[in-house]
């Protein structure tokens, strides 16, 4: 069943694939990414072993979130932050527009952020009069500003800290001058113990950006403490479902929430190489993005980027975490024709193909020129302008078999 969404991805994917300006970018970009992470992966005595570990340590997270994100705020709590549950992107903005309103807050400096974007922060806070800063800006403008706001890359339960990490330095100027801190965070970014950074920072830094370990690491605890001389003198964290529950509770595609956002499976996606990622039109793109988006957004909205892969395996293949995510996608199909979002011509289609496959004497009945007709006639506009329909040859297998013999 189309929609206004995949209306619009298949317009964008077809513009951008032919701009040749386009291409090179990204073309140019890949390559210096791929020649980074090949030099980098060899840092690691054995790689799938530690990918395995931390599929393994992830996978027992997401099982036990309903204990581990209690542990989190519980020693969060105890440093002396302050923690908020927000069920949606709304609830969360408008918990961000509390904390404000409450400090008279009136300049925020923002990190840059996935989950931010996620929730549209920047133009939320702008029809609230809010000035908001961008973190590369000049440095006297955090000194001036009265709050900052950033995502996390990791949350530590055991500790009740977040993990920060980033090349420019710019964060960690969010979260020590201004007077208020609040971090933003998907509730599957937890990790149970401290320890296991040293597992996820380097496959992090290594399949983010190929370094061996990213520039800037950060991990903080809580607000400035009596006898620390910088940090907030509050401190947020906002632990956001926005639709992670729903995808949790789906018992085959739950691997979606293993992904610590690196990006691998983008740059090594056939069609996202094409397309690029403002196509998407979501916050999440590539391969990742297409596997949590329709759990997050709405399946009947956003089936068609599970179906807009070739399945060939490449992004389950680089991912750290090892989430099997094409065989996700196709989780992702399957529940779509369950739920019986497909059009009623296709279902009456793959209904009547199904059954002529199934027994090889209903596919001898029709010839190679009347298959060939078919083909065209109902697949010519779904298969692109771009690309060869496939031939029937005039006679079928058995056919030429039993001639032969």
């Amino acid at each position: 069943m189309s929609s206004a969404h995949s209306e619009e991805f298949l317009s964008a994917s077809a513009q951008k694939a032919f701009v040749p300006e386009h291409r090179q970018i990204m073309d140019y970009n890949i390559a210096q990414y791929n020649k980074a992470v090949a030099a980098a992966l060899p840092g690691f005595a054995n790689l799938e072993q530690l990918k395995r570990k931390a599929h393994l340590l992830k996978w027992k997270v997401i099982e036990n979130l309903d204990k581990l994100l209690p542990d989190f705020e519980a020693n969060f709590l105890k440093n002396g932050g302050k923690v908020i549950w927000a069920n949606d992107a709304a609830e969360a903005r408008d918990e961000i527009n509390k904390i404000l309103k409450k400090a008279n807050a009136r300049t925020v400096v923002k990190s840059k952020s996935m989950v931010t974007e996620e929730i549209g922060v920047d133009k939320f806070l702008q029809e609230q009069r809010i000035e908001v800063l961008a973190s590369d800006i000049l440095r006297e403008k955090y000194l001036q500003a009265d709050a900052g706001i950033t995502g996390a890359n990791f949350l530590i339960a055991d500790t009740g800290s977040i993990a920060l990490t980033e090349n420019e330095g710019n964060v960690r100027f969010c979260t020590t001058f201004p007077r208020i801190h609040i971090a933003i965070a998907g509730i599957e970014k937890l990790i149970a113990s401290l320890a296991d950074l040293a597992i996820f920072w380097p496959l992090l830094a290594t399949h983010g950006s190929g370094q061996q370990l990213t520039v800037y690491n950060s991990i903080l605890s809580g607000p400035r403490k009596q006898d620390e001389t910088d940090g907030p003198e509050e401190m947020y964290v906002i632990l956001l479902d926005n639709g992670r529950t729903d995808l949790l509770a789906q018992k085959d595609q739950r691997q979606g929430l293993y992904c610590i956002r690196c990006g691998a499976c983008l740059n090594a996606c056939p069609v996202y190489k094409h397309i690029g990622s403002n196509a998407f039109g979501t916050t999440y793109g590539g391969p990742i993005g297409s596997l949590i988006t329709p759990h997050q957004q709405g399946m009947e909205e956003f089936i068609h980027l599970s179906q807009a892969s070739s399945l060939c395996g490449k992004c389950t293949e680089v991912c750290p975490v090892k989430i099997d995510i094409q065989h996700m996608l196709l989780m992702n199909r399957r529940d779509a024709v369950q739920q019986n979002l497909s059009s009623k011509t296709e279902q009456w289609f793959w209904k009547i193909f199904s059954k002529m496959v199934s027994k090889r004497l209903w596919m001898d009945l029709m010839g190679g020129k009347m298959k060939n007709w078919l083909i065209g006639a109902f697949f010519k506009k779904h298969w692109g302008t771009h690309r060869k329909l496939p031939h029937v040859a005039k006679k079928s297998f058995s056919k030429q078999y039993r001639k032969k013999v």
